[in-house]
């Protein structure tokens, strides 16, 4: 699940590791792709074969921090006028929609709301 990624990610980050390896999964593999295309992190690649599957994670020390807005235990849902900017536009908004993960800019482009799963600065 995603929860785990950000942590492992930080963790990386904290001890200055430079690769992080995860177990893989479609949506920690599209979060991943998200966070790497807005410079959070250097590189992803998607590694081994079909039952041992793990996300290579290139670091750059780019994510500082993140806060968990959506939880299992308290599903939060937003509408595409209601997200705003994540840390006055330092920060990204992640949320899933019914056209897939995306941040909070690109719904907001599309005109999609969905449930807002994390904030990253």
């Amino acid at each position: 699940m995603y929860l785990n990624l950000l942590v492992q990610i930080k963790n990386g980050q904290m001890a200055k590791k430079e690769l992080v390896k995860v177990r893989c999964s479609n949506t920690d593999l599209t979060i991943a792709e998200i966070l790497a295309k807005n410079k959070y992190l250097a590189a992803v690649a998607k590694k081994g074969r079909t039952p041992k599957r793990y996300i290579e994670i290139k670091l750059n020390g780019g994510l500082t921090d993140f806060k968990l807005i959506s939880k299992p235990s308290r599903r939060l849902y937003f509408g595409y006028k209601d997200l705003r900017p994540v840390k006055q536009g330092y920060g990204l908004g992640v949320i899933s929609t019914p056209k897939g993960i995306m941040t909070t800019r690109e719904a907001r482009k599309e005109k999609v709301g969905g449930e807002y799963l994390f904030e990253v600065w």
